[in-house]
């Protein structure tokens, strides 16, 4: 009897371990933007004109962020570029190892009633690193487009109340050492444009599917719980 106790113990500790590890990998990346650009993630800012700002904390005083402190969030506005500008500003996550089914989400949103309207890019490097090119046109390895928030730049086309956007990553062609990227992209920007105001992003996180390896060691601990209980069970009937 205590030989099937202390399996069953043993086994329960595994499979605790098991999915402890599958929910680790689940959250592989959470940011809240308490503290401005995160440290190792990268700007680079391509707008022609180049403007004053970068990505910068978030003011409150233009809108409070999503969760959180009112600044904790990330902004971008028409200074990325100066005079008339196509404004590209890239923000770019640290590389990393990725899988198909792996999500990216985020919260954003612009100014109450804008007239100048405003896009983001959600982008992928299929090979990692911060290479964007070094004008306001190129995206260097980040060819793939995943998303554009108001792709057709219209006037009320950007989110004017913080909205939830998500993009899954599929057609790897296995574990992808990658990076996503959000791009500021406006055509016709910057102070003197018809484009580009303000817009924030909060609340950002990468959502990793479970390795492989994982499920093999799931299916293994349920198989060592079932044998436990099948002892315990055989030792109860003996006594």
């Amino acid at each position: 009897m205590a030989v099937s106790f202390k399996s069953a113990v043993i086994s329960s500790l595994f499979l605790a371990s098991v999915l402890s590890a599958g929910a680790a990998s689940a959250n592989a990346l959470t940011e809240n933007f308490d503290g401005g650009v995160p440290a190792g993630w990268t700007v680079v800012n391509n707008s022609d004109p180049l403007g004053s700002t970068d990505w910068f904390q978030g003011n409150p005083t233009v809108f409070s962020s999503y969760q959180g402190a009112a600044n904790s969030y990330i902004g971008a506005n028409f200074n990325n570029g100066a005079g008339v500008a196509s404004i590209s500003n890239w923000l770019i996550l640290p590389t990393s190892t990725y899988h198909n089914g792996d999500t990216l989400s985020f919260y954003t949103r612009t100014v109450d009633g804008s007239s100048w309207p405003d896009r983001l890019e959600v982008r992928f490097s299929n090979i990692g690193g911060t290479n964007v090119g070094n004008t306001a046109d190129s995206v260097g390895s980040f060819s793939s487009l995943l998303l554009s928030v108001n792709g057709g730049q219209d006037v009320g086309g950007y989110p004017e109340a913080w909205t939830k956007y998500s993009v899954t990553l599929s057609g790897l062609s296995g574990a992808t050492n990658g990076a996503f990227a959000l791009h500021y992209s406006v055509d016709d920007g910057g102070p003197a444009g018809d484009n580009s105001n303000y817009i924030g992003i909060d609340s950002l996180s990468v959502t990793a599917v479970p390795e492989p390896s994982t499920y093999l060691m799931l299916g293994a601990g349920l198989g060592l719980v079932g044998l436990a209980r099948k002892r315990k069970a055989k030792a109860s009937q003996v006594a």
